[in-house]
């Protein structure tokens, strides 16, 4: 861990008084150093973080962290509290405090400081070194291991330790897997070790916060307990000796497990993610039961796909068509968001007429605003344009694997030859893995079995898929499609204001999981062909999933003794993802109270998706929130209604839990001590 703290990014007498504080006194040290070029930037993303999940170890450590663009650098800033700061563990305040900044973009770099420091801080002699240092110096050195005697548990075990094990936000808790020293052998029973994988459409919010939930619990239960994130930025394997040593499996995930084949013949439990975060503990509790029955999955082979294998676990064909579909919305979503916002730059400082510019290949200005916006336009339509064929080809990956990604690419594209668009992708997409699922079950000789993924399987699928998109289904899905794109252009009236209430619904019913995602999805198949129709879907679309989050940081404002103390640090970074259109910013309050919050969020919704669509509002970028206002259709009336329902929504939700009966608790409140209110009253 060199380079990553100096002696003047440590405080050893840190007298700030809360998280929040503690952060700020830290990132100042990092901002003297060059390292951090904006402090509120970067203060508001490690709040953003803390929002999520609060980061605090038990024996007595908190791990703020974030990846920021406001980072120059991976760095590491420590802080000890002799009165202690509340980091949300469940045995204390913490008196070590380390912050821990990424550039943006920066996984690799986030995960091994992660993954590293965890280490360490598993071991006693090095948490008990750095209590009793006395100079910032000896403690910089001690954390980045320049001392030979400081931590010879955490380096022994530095080059046996999973590196993939330990993402971003899961190692609260988790034992990166089996310890490698011979002092294990004292141990009279070894534990229950258990490996999960936790994955969501974006991975961005579900799948941290089941992983940190899954941690939180396996500790409890006294089990080792590894989780692998995966998400839409990609996944770092488990390492096969820690899978392989697993007593037990668990899957939350709403998008298909990458390499499932590595936990084959184990038990296992596969839910949806937010099985993970809602309910860990009866999860940790299942795969034993299933462990002492002897109860396992299928052993792997070489034919079936790996929805087959999920198949067999119990999920219907309605559970394995979603994650079949939300596999492929999940890696179109860089593509739209990148795409469309860098076509809306374009029309924002071009005009609508940027679009019939000729080629910047051919004619670029450097002088001319008309020549940059064309730029834009062009690399963004180029972007977008892969939109199709990389949901087609997901589809098909989350169906069969890499043998699906050729026949569903070019099913992909086919389905843009012929027109048949967004429904001619999801269509391609699901033919192609059907296809190769039937290849696969082909048995061929041993001499031909060495060819087939290469070689028979991508040749015959493409060809089935091209024949069958040309020539029998392309032209009845690009009617279809024509006909889609002509309805959303004629909506007015009462047509438009229902759909409006109905997408709001969808947005906020789950707060990100899947119904959330194909409303969106809907939204952004309009704009591959945009008409006035399909951009007021894509404005009502935004506009209700902003709802939920911005609500919630509104009634923890107002009504702040209705909720608890961590329930309302979450509010406040609940108005930065709530104007980022980052609807799971909502899902704490929904997870910690869900019959109150989840209905009141369907109500804002609906109210908020009716009134964009009643004033007409249109929208052509696909992600933002008001970030992109300036390239909103109808902006004041946009605001107005996000607004409404915002207010709806936080007024409904203070409204149920102000008539909660005295001395019924929550789950949520429960816990929270009396003193509590004297703060909010003060």
């Amino acid at each position: 861990m060199s380079e990553l703290i100096t002696a003047e990014l440590v405080d050893l007498d840190l007298s700030a008084g809360s998280k929040e504080a503690a952060a700020r006194s830290l990132a100042e040290r990092m901002a003297a150093r060059g390292r951090v070029t904006d402090l509120e930037g970067f203060l508001a993303d490690v709040a953003a973080r803390e929002a999520q999940m609060p980061t605090g170890l038990d024996g007595g450590i908190g791990i703020p962290h974030c990846r920021s663009a406001h980072v120059t650098e991976p760095t590491l800033a420590f802080g000890r509290s002799a009165a202690g700061i509340d980091f949300g563990a469940a045995d204390g305040p913490a008196d070590l405090i380390f912050l821990i900044a990424a550039p943006a973009g920066g996984d690799a770099d986030h995960l091994s400081i992660l993954s590293t420091l965890a280490r360490h801080l598993m071991d006693e002699q090095f948490t008990g070194a750095l209590r009793a240092a006395d100079d910032p110096a000896a403690a910089a050195a001690l954390i980045r291991g320049d001392e030979p005697d400081a931590a010879p548990a955490a380096e022994a075990d530095s080059d046996s330790a999973p590196e993939a094990v330990a993402e971003p936000d899961a190692v609260s808790g988790v034992k990166a897997g089996p310890a490698a020293g011979p002092q294990d052998t004292a141990v009279p029973a070894a534990p229950f070790k258990i490996v999960a994988v936790t994955s969501c459409p974006t991975g961005i919010a579900h799948t941290y916060m089941a992983a940190e939930a899954l941690a939180k619990a396996g500790k409890e239960a006294g089990v080792e307990l590894v989780v692998e994130t995966q998400g839409s930025a990609g996944f770092r394997r488990l390492d096969p000796e820690t899978v392989a040593a697993a007593d037990g499996v668990i899957f939350a995930h709403d998008v298909e497990v990458r390499d499932k084949a590595r936990f084959a013949g184990k038990p296992t439990v596969d839910v949806g993610v937010k099985a993970g975060v809602n309910r860990p503990a009866e999860l940790i509790a299942e795969v034993r039961e299933k462990a002492a029955r002897g109860d396992v999955s299928a052993p792997a082979t070489a034919g079936p796909a790996p929805m087959d294998r999920d198949g067999e676990a119990g999920d219907g064909f309605g559970t394995r068509l979603r994650k079949w579909l939300m596999t492929g919305v999940s890696y179109m979503v860089p593509f739209v968001a990148a795409g469309g916002l860098l076509i809306a730059l374009a029309f924002a400082i071009g005009g609508y007429g940027i679009n019939k510019a000729p080629s910047v290949a051919e004619h670029f200005v450097w002088t001319e605003s008309a020549s940059w916006a064309a730029l834009l336009f062009q690399i963004g339509n180029v972007a977008f344009g892969f939109l199709v064929p990389i949901l087609a080809g997901f589809i098909a990956y989350g169906m069969a694997d890499r043998p699906g990604l050729v026949p569903g690419f070019v099913g992909g594209a086919i389905a843009l030859t012929v027109n048949a668009g967004f429904l001619g992708g999801l269509i391609a997409g699901l033919i192609a893995g059907a296809v190769v699922m039937a290849v696969q079950r082909v048995r061929v000789p041993p001499a031909l079995r060495g060819i087939m993924p290469v070689v028979v399987i991508p040749l015959i699928s493409s060809a089935v898929v091209g024949f069958l998109m040309f020539l029998v289904v392309g032209k009845p899905v690009a009617a279809l499609q024509k006909a889609l794109t002509d309805w959303l252009s004629g909506l007015s009236g009462a047509n438009a204001v229902i759909l409006g209430l109905v997408l709001g619904l969808m947005m906020t019913f789950d707060l990100g999981g899947p119904l959330n995602k194909v409303a969106y999805a809907f939204a952004v198949g309009g704009l591959a062909n945009p008409n006035d129709g399909s951009l007021k879907v894509m404005a009502a679309v935004m506009a209700a999933g902003m709802v939920p989050p911005l609500a919630m940081a509104l009634a923890t404002t107002v009504r702040g003794r209705l909720f608890t103390r961590t329930e309302r640090e979450n509010g406040k970074a609940a108005w930065v993802l709530g104007a980022s259109f980052i609807t799971e910013g909502a899902i704490p309050f929904a997870a910690a109270d869900p019959l109150r919050v989840i209905p009141s969020a369907m109500a804002g919704g609906a109210v908020t998706g009716a009134l964009s669509m009643a004033f007409g509002c249109t929208l052509r970028a696909p992600h933002g929130g008001v970030f992109v206002v300036p390239l909103i259709g109808q902006p004041l009336l946009y605001l107005v209604a996000v607004l409404a329902g915002t207010a709806v929504t936080a007024a409904l939700v203070v409204l149920l839990k102000g008539l909660r009966k005295t001395g019924e608790p929550t789950p949520a409140a429960a816990p929270e001590p009396a003193a509590e209110a004297a703060p909010v009253a003060a």
